[in-house]
């Protein structure tokens, strides 16, 4: 089986959030899947998605600052600014991070281990809803 669709995510403040049931939620099909994979593509420049701890908030609090520290704001050899001081790190950060990730399902729901999440990496201070397609294979 294949399938595909379009799923939207609410705005969310800059920083890494955890996305998980608001993925699943909006994606019943995935318990018709005995053995499968879920490919996650975000159709937008400026955020990301990751897989990393669902447990300790303090981790992703940790990202943002490492984050903001290692791509700043308002630096002069920036040409791309038209959009605002955080435009430009935005982009940077998600060519770092990506913007797709491919999980494997089982039985009907996600593959992820014990300690894992999805995170939607939000780089714009004043983002809006974020569109993924979401691509389901398997049996």
């Amino acid at each position: 089986m294949w399938f595909q669709k379009r799923l939207q995510l609410a705005a969310k403040p800059r920083g890494f959030h955890l996305v998980n049931r608001e993925i699943v939620s909006q994606l019943s099909e995935i318990r018709e899947l005995e053995v499968g994979l879920l490919h996650l593509f975000l159709q937008h420049t400026s955020a990301s998605l990751a897989i990393n701890e669902n447990a300790d908030a303090d981790v992703r609090r940790d990202l943002e600052s490492y984050f903001s520290r290692a791509v700043p704001e308002n630096e002069p050899y920036y040409r791309h600014t038209l959009e605002g001081a955080d435009d430009m790190p935005a982009h940077i950060k998600t060519v770092i991070l990506g913007s797709s990730l491919t999980i494997p399902v089982g039985d009907g729901q996600l593959a992820l281990g014990i300690w894992q999440g999805i995170y939607l990496c939000e780089h714009r201070n004043h983002a809006g809803p974020r569109t993924i397609i979401v691509t389901l294979n398997g049996e």
